[in-house]
């Protein structure tokens, strides 16, 4: 929200979720920059009336003047929807044009006797110089309490003339540049109303020429076709003007925003547009190429995150040995391997002898030590391809690869005097009793785990401080 209303002239932003009701709103002075939700939307609320339905209208792209009794405001609101990728509403974004100076620019030619007005598909005024009679909040306001066009003109039959000028336009629409012209009284003078249909917007540019004012005298047929000429060009001049500077770039710049929500970061050359629609696109050009590069940056610190995680996840954080699921991961490949190779591997089950006596009488973190300990000398006792693992608690499991009945009680009876002699010199009374076994063809994990623990509690029922190999 801050990057686009920064871009904006005026530099203010809205978003409106439909699901919540939430409506985010920073201003050009960035007063709610500290808290942008400035409140909700509800259902069936009069002065939210026109969110919900320009939502159930479902057109991609609306612009409307409405006062935000919330902010105290008065716009010229632009409005886009925000879709899912499945194409569902999700809410509207945009912007706001203060009215005075759009008045001024858009709507008001400062020619005499010429007037310059927009009206929507309902006749209601959108745009014109005298802002006490555009039809604020048009969307919220039921039909007869609108300020139509028909305030402008003398007659019911002038305005039912224009309704039916705007019915035939509307049917019409794919001559963007049809303008259809009608002679009407306004303020007791005749004047030349011309109208042509803006399909993008679903409103009608409508200028008035004032005959009386052009033409003191009575007007000749071949003056009339001057001024209908000069009618139609200004009509056309109008439109092509906010095609140009506004509805194409916003058009252009929506395809290439669904591109870049389909995950296409190469939104190509957006044309120029005027003012703040101009500063717009060039600045989601910039984004979207500040999204590509934040994107890969992100992938690449989410890979890596994920490499840490898993790491996280099969190491002990006390010993930094494998823990229980790293070693698990480990013996079944190891398993399958020998499998394949027709190799034999050794278990080494080690449970330490009198640890409960040792973290009564000296304290956690010192049988938190005393496990630290032993882990080191479990890795100096190893060969470089073996593997060991806190299993839990007091016990620890060593993996031995292709290893056959004399290492396995080379290593174990090394394991248990190396343990016996580093505790000793430290002043515990800690020894360990281990269990060894070879694996058969026919075993799987749960298998070599349970004979490995049983020849662990027969070194322990043995008297401790012993290792133990069940016979094959």
């Amino acid at each position: 929200m801050e990057r686009y209303r920064q871009s904006f002239r005026n530099n203010n932003v809205f978003v409106a979720l439909e699901e919540t009701g939430a409506y985010y709103f920073n201003n050009a002075t960035n007063d709610y920059a500290s808290e942008l939700h400035r409140y909700n939307l509800e259902v069936g609320v009069a002065k939210d009336a026109w969110f919900y339905q320009l939502i159930e209208a479902e057109r991609d792209f609306h612009l409307n003047v409405n006062p935000d009794p919330e902010l105290g405001v008065t716009m010229l609101w632009i409005d886009a929807q925000i879709r899912s990728e499945a194409g569902e509403i999700l809410g509207l974004a945009g912007t706001g044009l203060e009215l005075a100076p759009f008045l001024r620019d858009i709507v008001d030619l400062n020619q005499p006797g010429i007037t310059s007005l927009f009206l929507d598909a309902s006749g209601a005024i959108q745009l014109y110089r005298d802002a006490s009679l555009i039809d604020f909040a048009t969307t919220a306001n039921p039909e007869g309490q609108k300020n139509t066009v028909d305030l402008l003109l003398d007659t019911p039959n002038n305005a039912k003339k224009v309704r039916q000028l705007m019915h035939e336009l509307r049917q019409n629409r794919q001559n963007e540049t049809q303008v259809e012209t009608v002679f009407v009284t306004r303020e007791g003078t005749r004047h030349l109303l011309g109208i042509a249909y803006l399909p993008d917007i679903d409103w009608f540019s409508v200028t008035l020429i004032d005959l009386t004012e052009l033409m003191p005298v009575e007007p000749f047929f071949r003056t009339l076709a001057v001024l209908s000429v000069m009618l139609v060009a200004i009509l056309v001049m109008i439109y092509l003007l906010l095609n140009h500077w506004f509805l194409t770039p916003m058009q252009k710049m929506g395809g290439s925003m669904l591109a870049l929500q389909n995950g296409n970061f190469e939104v190509g050359r957006l044309p120029k547009g005027r003012a703040e629609v101009g500063r717009l696109i060039g600045y989601f050009g910039e984004m979207a190429e500040s999204i590509l590069r934040h994107t890969d940056e992100l992938e690449d610190r989410v890979q890596e995150r994920t490499k840490q995680l898993e790491t996280l996840t099969r190491i002990d954080p006390l010993t930094n040995l494998l823990n229980r699921r790293g070693l698990t991961d480990t013996l079944n490949q190891e398993l399958d391997k020998a499998s394949r190779s027709g190799t034999t591997l050794g278990i080494l089950w080690i449970d330490l002898d009198h640890f409960k006596a040792l973290n009564d009488s000296l304290g956690h973190a010192m049988g938190d030590q005393a496990l630290v300990q032993i882990a080191a000398v479990l890795r100096n006792s190893l060969r470089t391809y073996d593997q060991a693992a806190r299993w839990g608690g007091d016990e620890f499991l060593i993996v031995l690869a292709d290893c056959d009945t004399d290492t396995l009680t080379h290593l174990g009876e090394r394991i248990r005097t190396a343990v016996e002699h580093d505790m000793k010199q430290q002043g515990w009374a800690v020894t360990v009793s281990i269990g060894g076994y070879l694996t058969q063809p026919d075993d799987t994990l749960d298998t070599l785990l349970n004979r490995a623990d049983q020849s662990m509690y027969q070194a322990k029922q043995g008297g401790r401080n012993r290792f133990y190999h069940a016979p094959l």
